[in-house]
């Protein structure tokens, strides 16, 4: 097996907080584990909410911490012409199609149906996504976009799931989990998933993909909570002819509420730890990371691993 090549991929939406900490620990010590390569990934796709004063911050905490990258740093927004080529791709073999409803359309017409197979489903990122714009067709799709309408780019997941199980040669899609093995991958999950929007040619899973692919990445180190994209993105890998890298999950930390860490609830984060004091060795301690970052035995709600 060749030394792992591992990257943490932080949005600069804000300062990086306990759990950050705890993630990007993981992924550099994965990688020196076996005398490999540590990358850092700005994922800073959303215009609206990222901020160059929050990259500097999240390279300084980095680097106060002890972690060590190569350079040049990778920046999505300066990649969105690769992910305009990829999309345009999968919009030539009739992969994705416009979809023009809203949030409150979309659960009005789950709602309608509620006793319809689909309006039971549930995914990832909530309620799957009904179907009503797949067979919208071509002069109705060229009205909507013509008048301006806002839209999504959602995949046709049964027809990728097709073409994926034909160029296979019927074989299912897989993937390596290293510490549960061998995954058969269930991009279903996600039903119709957007892969871009009508302002931005990409999303978190179609960015992820390609950027691990440019990047070399060969081991994706990831939180629990972000497990079932490992499906969505086999497929998109599998779509596109891109590299598939394997998987390592860890456990997250989470607040006295028990829930996990989040920028939204405003956690502690690591600029506050240093402007209380607070050593690299003494955040690194919080975190409950062990000195491998591999072997974890569970993180309580201060953040500290207990046996």
């Amino acid at each position: 097996m060749p030394p792992s090549v591992t990257r943490f991929a932080p949005s600069p939406t804000g300062h990086l907080h306990l759990g950050h900490a705890y993630s990007g620990l993981f992924a550099e010590r994965a990688a020196k584990a076996d005398g490999g390569r540590f990358l850092l990934r700005i994922e800073d796709i959303d215009g609206t909410r990222c901020r160059p004063e929050f990259i500097a911050a999240i390279e300084d905490d980095l680097a106060w911490l002890g972690l060590d990258w190569e350079l040049p740093v990778r920046r999505q927004s300066e990649h969105m012409e690769e992910y305009r080529h990829a999309l345009s791709r999968l919009q030539e073999e009739d992969l994705v199609y416009p979809c023009f409803c809203t949030r409150k359309e979309i659960l009005a017409e789950i709602a309608s149906s509620a006793g319809a197979p689909h309006a039971r489903g549930q995914g990832p990122e909530g309620p799957l996504y009904p179907g009503t714009c797949r067979a919208m067709d071509v002069e109705e799709r060229g009205a909507h976009i013509a008048s301006g309408a806002p839209f999504a780019l959602r995949i046709d997941m049964a027809r990728a799931r097709a073409r994926a199980r034909t160029e296979l040669l019927g074989e299912p899609l897989t993937w390596i989990d290293r510490d549960a093995g061998e995954q058969i991958a269930a991009p279903q999950i996600f039903g119709d998933a957007v892969l871009a929007r009508k302002d931005t040619p990409t999303s978190y899973h179609l960015s992820a993909v390609l950027d691990d692919h440019a990047q070399g990445i060969n081991l994706v180190t990831r939180g629990d909570d972000l497990r079932s994209a490992a499906h969505l993105h086999r497929l998109l890998q599998a779509l596109l002819e891109l590299d598939v890298p394997e998987y390592r999950f860890h456990g997250l930390l989470t607040g006295p509420d028990g829930q996990r860490l989040a920028k939204r609830d405003n956690p502690a984060t690591l600029q506050n730890l240093r402007s209380e004091g607070h050593s690299p060795a003494d955040v690194i301690a919080m975190t409950g990371i062990n000195e491998t970052g591999i072997d974890e035995t569970g993180i309580n709600e201060t953040g500290i691993n207990e046996p």
